[in-house]
């Protein structure tokens, strides 16, 4: 499958510095912000510096490293934010949302880290 990559949209300008974000960390493959719609008291964005349309376009495409950096960007903004269920946290999400139907509003590939609250069941029943 061809992915096509708009390079004007909102992440990738953050990434060219064109944009502002409260960047939370900072990798050499991938960039942890602070959503600016916060849906719970820890909202956090976390995108590859590459780019992906989605996960599909990641999965197929992405090196290794890549795969490996965002993985852990992922498990450093837990731990940073202090979600992990124990001895700080009381749990968290991690979402990503791709085309239509995932209701994707960015055509760049990112993950919604949210905590700090109880999220409730994931879907609403139909």
């Amino acid at each position: 499958m061809a992915y096509r990559y708009d390079p004007d949209n909102v992440f990738a300008k953050i990434l060219r510095h064109e944009l502002p974000a409260k960047v939370v960390l900072e990798s050499e493959h991938s960039l942890a912000f602070e959503d600016i719609r916060p849906q719970a008291p820890c909202h956090v964005l976390v995108i590859p510096k590459g780019t992906y349309v989605n996960f599909d376009h990641f999965s197929a495409e992405a090196s290794m490293v890549e795969r490996a950096d965002l993985f852990d960007m992922l498990a450093k903004v837990v731990a940073f934010r202090r979600l992990a269920p124990g001895a700080s946290g009381t749990g968290y999400r991690i979402v990503t949302n791709a085309g239509e139907d995932g209701v994707q509003e960015v055509p760049h590939l990112h993950f919604h880290v949210v905590g700090g609250r109880c999220l409730g069941p994931l879907l609403p029943e139909v």
